[in-house]
């Protein structure tokens, strides 16, 4: 489970409340690795896949037009990484996820958890700074 610490916001309320929002996502997949009473997991976790896409594409988007906005001189690279985790989200293998659910899920949170904290401490810090 990943908590919010202050020390995680950029400074940009819009921006960290989004941020916030990827956590309770993350902790949506936590939850259901966790949780031994579902047998098939299968449909839940594509949901939260679903919902994760989505809402990185809303929150992208956003973090985007205000670094346009900003002028700001990394737009490009952090684009390139958002559209990087977009497209990791949508190349999961729905079949092989389903014939190994937890290990999967687990995979998906550990590559979530990482990529979210790596890419708000060392990338978009700098957005706020």
């Amino acid at each position: 489970m990943l908590e919010w610490k202050e020390e995680y916001s950029i400074g940009v309320e819009q921006i960290d409340e989004q941020h916030k929002h990827l956590f309770e996502i993350g902790n949506k997949i936590y939850d259901l690795l966790e949780n031994y009473l579902y047998v098939d997991k299968y449909d839940r976790i594509v949901a939260i896949i679903r919902e994760l896409k989505d809402y990185t594409k809303y929150h992208f988007q956003a973090e985007e037009d205000y670094m346009i906005e900003l002028k700001y001189p990394r737009y490009f690279s952090q684009k390139v990484e958002h559209d990087d985790f977009i497209k990791k989200i949508e190349e999961i293998d729905l079949e092989s996820l389903d014939r190994d659910q937890d290990k999967h899920i687990r995979e998906i949170l550990t590559f979530v958890f990482d990529w979210v904290l790596e890419h708000i401490l060392k990338k978009d810090m700098l957005i706020g700074a």
